[in-house]
């Protein structure tokens, strides 16, 4: 008998995503709010799909669920077939030709905080026979298997069978608080921030490696105040804890905030529309995608080259 046969009933599909989402998550709570399923629930799918397959596929430790060897072996077909299924069910999707649904977008958690609230308001304004889903997210929802049907990035999207429109780009800058620049002073040239509490992040090495490559010799100990959630940051700043980095169309929108040494160029964060292929003519979806790109456009400067195919 092969391995993996199924012992006693056929395997059900509806078992593979969630094997797949442990195994990405490494936990069972994990994979539950990525499904967006009961944590119990997903434990019953998993024992189900171990009994059917008669082996152990997770071990259990102190920071949640490794994968077998049986389990890794089987990750390949997994991972094949719910690729298939994907597929599947948005060439179906593409077929659709009403203006009426749902449609999820996904975009970091800075930027659904801070800047998709008004840009909803006015989709739902002009298109309220369709239902909005946001889903925050700073890890890159796979757009193929229907985690989001249009995905903000920053960065130009890698992924095969997308496509992606770049919007233009997001500028940053340095800002602080009114409060504690009375307190500290305002610095009159990049020297004088070594004076200053700059605020960095935590595990992440981005602003490093992007003041190193401003020329500015730091590392981690340089920064008195560290957090790796970029609302947190934000909200550091707004409290006067020093001066942090920030995208300057919600920084100078922000009462009571200055921006400091803006002679200063950092370089801008690139903002892309990417949505699947089989969907970017699906009236609801290109609906949606032209509404963003409209509500998007006083956050971004332009800059004039689109860098791949229109969404």
């Amino acid at each position: 008998m092969n391995k993996y046969e199924p012992i006693g009933a056929a395997m059900d599909w509806n078992l593979v995503p969630a094997f797949l989402a442990v195994l990405d998550e490494g936990s069972l709570s994990g994979a539950a709010r990525r499904l967006g399923v009961s944590q119990p629930t997903l434990g019953r799918q998993v024992r189900a799909l171990e009994q059917g397959l008669g082996t152990t596929l997770f071990r259990r430790h102190a920071r949640g669920l490794s994968p077998t060897d049986e389990a890794l072996d089987l990750l390949p077909q997994a991972r094949r077939m719910a690729d298939a299924a994907a597929r599947l069910a948005r060439a179906a999707e593409s077929r659709e030709t009403a203006l009426t649904g749902t449609v999820r977008i996904t975009a970091s958690v800075f930027v659904s905080h801070h800047i998709l609230p008004p840009v909803v308001a006015g989709i739902r304004r002009s298109l309220p026979e369709l239902e909005l889903e946001i889903a925050p997210s700073d890890s890159s929802e796979n757009l193929l298997f229907r985690e989001a049907d249009i995905a903000l990035r920053m960065y130009r999207p890698t992924q095969l069978d997308v496509v992606a429109r770049h919007l233009g780009d997001l500028p940053l800058g340095l800002f602080a608080h009114r409060s504690y620049l009375d307190r500290r002073g305002r610095p009159e040239d990049p020297a004088a921030l070594s004076g200053h509490d700059l605020i960095g992040y935590d595990r992440s090495t981005l602003i490093i490696d992007g003041m190193r490559a401003m020329g500015f010799n730091v590392d981690r100990n340089f920064f008195g105040l560290r957090c790796d959630s970029q609302t947190v940051y934000w909200e550091l700043v707004r409290a006067g804890c020093g001066i942090g980095a920030c995208q300057s169309g919600v920084a100078m929108r922000t009462d009571g905030i200055e921006q400091v040494l803006p002679e200063l160029v950092i370089p801008p964060l690139p903002v892309w529309l990417t949505l699947p292929e089989p969907l970017r003519h699906v009236p609801r979806i290109r609906a949606v995608a032209d509404a963003l790109a409209d509500g998007l456009a006083p956050w971004c400067a332009r800059t004039g080259a689109s860098g791949g195919p229109a969404a």
